[in-house]
């Protein structure tokens, strides 16, 4: 999961060097939290959250063989 958002996230933003992913296991749930520089946040979420709603999406169906919870939240 971690190599599939720092993938998708190094294509998005202009800073590839400031992508950041952590991933903590909380139980039955696989917590991922993305973080880029500042001035790139705009272009991970898009608009309207578009953006990031479509890499939840992706991470979500990524996470249905494996039968994982996951939650990605986007910090700068």
């Amino acid at each position: 999961m971690k190599s599939l958002v720092e993938h998708i996230a190094k294509a998005l933003v202009d800073e590839p060097d400031e992508v950041r992913v952590t991933e903590q296991q909380e139980g039955d749930m696989l917590s991922i939290t993305l973080s880029v520089h500042p001035s790139d946040v705009g272009k991970v979420i898009g608009k309207q959250g578009r953006t990031a709603k479509a890499m939840r999406s992706l991470v979500y169906a990524a996470a249905v063989p494996e039968h994982k919870r996951v939650r990605l939240d986007i910090v700068d």
